[in-house]
């Protein structure tokens, strides 16, 4: 569908600048965008907002349980809109309401605002502007989808890899509903206009062929081919690829709300965590740029099962730190897997299932990794308050993982999916 905002139609030769690559940056941005509505951009006010409001660990785990779970039914909404609506509006509308609701949070003086208000964040970010990104990407790629994931993903990690210490860094000066009310400020006032300034929906609409390069697309146009959900749903990849990126999800949720407890147990200071998240996200970012170059040319079935084993190494390691530099390792190592469970999530669905229903596909799949986000901090709380020890989550965690990993070396691809793409 197109939208009043789109560029003159015209017959785009090959040599033109693709208007996509200008796309990849608009949904970068809106992902950076969902900061305040993701695990780790709540972990950088997790204590001072405990301490303020006077709440204990595990009850703010049981409000972000119920909020992420709530939060999780804003994707497949928003994965429909799209797909009707438009990128576009989507992202304009969405990236206003949560800068909204960050505002109203910032402000926030009691449980029951707060469970309301981490809900919203956690639907209109995690949920919402989350799908809205992916989904604009895979818009306008198809063949090269997987190289404009990779220059997505680093982009991307950059943009956090800025936003975080620099939220962090007024949370620690002004106190974290000054950096709240920052945050809000920038969605309102930057973010949301460039979506709407920048944003396109389609090539199609835009005179473009799909990828920028003829014979890319079809000629019938976005919504000709590609699987419906229900067709995605039946086929056994979409629960691999789901299941494995939701693992990850949970894993890392946890550890990211609880990070600087789980290292305090191993008699660790917090300047260590501080040191970890720097490498873990520089990791990452090696991660995104070897995972889009090799699942450009190879197996995303064999960058999965590569990612998921080293995940499973990364949380088998994590209980048995002794020394800052075992600390560095397995946050280098836990990097690297997220670096390649982000390419993996962002190229998967696109390239698998074509772009007709891609919204839709998406936001069923992000819905999995919300829910599994939900359950992780509250999983690492419980077993920390049962147990005094955060080990037996890891280990656990650690089986499921490997698991996955042997079903992703094996999975059968959707058909028209060439076992070397």
């Amino acid at each position: 569908m197109s939208d009043a905002g789109t560029l003159p139609r015209r017959s785009a030769p090959r040599t033109a600048f693709f208007y996509g690559w200008t796309n990849v940056g608009v949904a970068a941005l809106a992902m950076v965008a969902t900061l305040p509505g993701r695990t780790q951009g709540l972990g950088l006010i997790t204590e001072p907002l405990l301490g303020d409001l006077g709440l204990g660990r595990v009850a703010f785990a049981e409000i972000n349980l119920v909020a992420t779970l709530v939060g999780s039914f804003f994707c497949l909404g928003v994965g429909r809109l799209v797909d009707r609506a438009g990128s576009r509006r989507v992202l304009t509308f969405v990236t206003l309401a949560l800068g909204g609701v960050v505002l109203a949070m910032s402000g926030v003086r009691g449980g029951w605002a707060l469970l309301l208000l981490v809900t919203l964040s956690r639907g209109f970010g995690q949920s919402a502007l989350s799908v809205a990104s992916l989904a604009l990407v895979g818009k306008w790629f198809s063949r090269r989808l997987s190289l404009a994931m990779g220059v997505y993903s680093v982009v991307m990690s950059i943009g956090f890899m800025a936003a975080f210490p620099t939220v962090g860094a007024v949370v620690l000066a002004e106190g974290w509903r000054a950096a709240w009310a920052g945050v809000a400020a920038a969605l309102l006032l930057a973010v949301a206009p460039l979506c709407w300034v920048l944003a396109r929906d389609t090539p199609e609409a835009c005179g473009f062929e799909v990828d920028g390069v003829p014979g890319s697309g079809t000629a019938a146009g976005p919504d000709s081919g590609g699987a419906t959900l229900g067709g995605a749903l039946r086929t056994p990849a979409f629960w691999v690829f789901a299941l494995s990126s939701s693992v990850y999800g949970l894993a890392a949720s946890g550890i990211a709300l609880f990070n600087e407890s789980i290292l305090a147990e191993r008699g660790f200071a917090p300047d260590v965590y501080h040191r970890s998240l720097a490498v873990t996200a520089l990791l990452a970012l090696v991660g995104n740029f070897a995972g889009g170059a090799f699942a450009a040319r190879r197996s995303l079935r064999t960058l999965l099962a590569a990612a998921m084993a080293l995940l499973a190494a990364s949380l088998l390691a994590l209980p048995l730190v002794s020394t800052e530099l075992h600390v560095m390792a397995y946050a280098s190592v836990m990097g690297l897997a997220g670096g390649f469970v982000m390419v993996i999530f962002f190229s998967f669905w696109g390239r698998a299932y074509g772009r007709a229903h891609l919204g839709n596909i998406q936001g069923a799949a992000q819905i999995l990794t919300v829910l599994a986000s939900a359950v992780g901090p509250l999983l690492l709380a419980r077993c920390v308050t049962a147990t005094g020890s955060y080990s037996t989550a890891f280990y656990l965690l650690a089986a499921v993982v490997a698991g996955l990993g042997v079903a992703a070396a094996s999975v059968p691809l959707p058909r028209g999916v060439s076992a070397s793409r």
